[in-house]
């Protein structure tokens, strides 16, 4: 089976999973998500491919991390991810890209991101659930961190922190291109 074969039926059977252990009808779950009820009866069906805003909406509606969700694998206590594993969910045609690198639910979801942006690209993301904290570590170029509309420069070799519930930005105004390591913990579902 195709990798994208693979995480489109994960995603699947992981949402259909999540969604019926909390107790939330299609509707429930579209609504909270701020997605179609359309969309939901199509990732549950394995019959599309949503973008990772999608996925990163539906996770945060559920509660669990967007590793959680294209599990395909229940592994033991302790799960080496090989570099070759590690799942690229966003990138652009001049270089840019995400890679979600690790992820685990304790108490609410955690994840750990590997982001690398060419110079003049940026990323926007929508607000996260209220209590969503990310910790960003720059470690080549700077991150220029857009944040409720007020930007902060991240040089190589410093990190930042911020409450991730308002609209943020990952951008790279520099000249070389920028890495950076992302931790993103949100809250548990209540």
């Amino acid at each position: 089976m195709a990798d994208l074969d693979l995480l489109t039926q994960s995603l699947a059977r992981n949402v259909r999973r999540w969604r019926t252990e909390r107790g939330f009808t299609l509707d429930t779950l579209a609504a909270r998500a701020g997605v179609s009820r359309g969309m939901l009866i199509q990732i549950e069906q394995a019959r599309t491919n949503p973008s990772i805003g999608t996925v990163v909406k539906i996770g945060d509606a559920l509660g669990i991390s967007v590793t959680t969700l294209l599990d395909y694998e229940q592994g033991p206590r302790v799960r080496v991810v090989p570099a070759d594993q590690a799942v690229r969910l966003w990138h652009t045609e001049g270089g840019s890209y995400n890679r979600l690198l690790a992820g685990t639910e304790a108490p609410g979801p955690l994840e750990l991101w590997d982001w690398h942006l060419m110079p003049g690209e940026h990323s926007s993301a929508d607000p996260h659930p209220s209590g969503t904290v990310e910790l960003v570590h720059v470690t080549a170029g700077e991150l220029t961190l857009e944040v409720d509309g007020v930007r902060h420069a991240v040089p190589a070799g410093a990190s930042a922190t911020f409450e991730a519930d308002t609209p943020h930005t990952y951008g790279n105004d520099g000249d070389v291109p920028m890495r950076m390591v992302m931790a993103v913990s949100v809250p548990p579902v209540r």
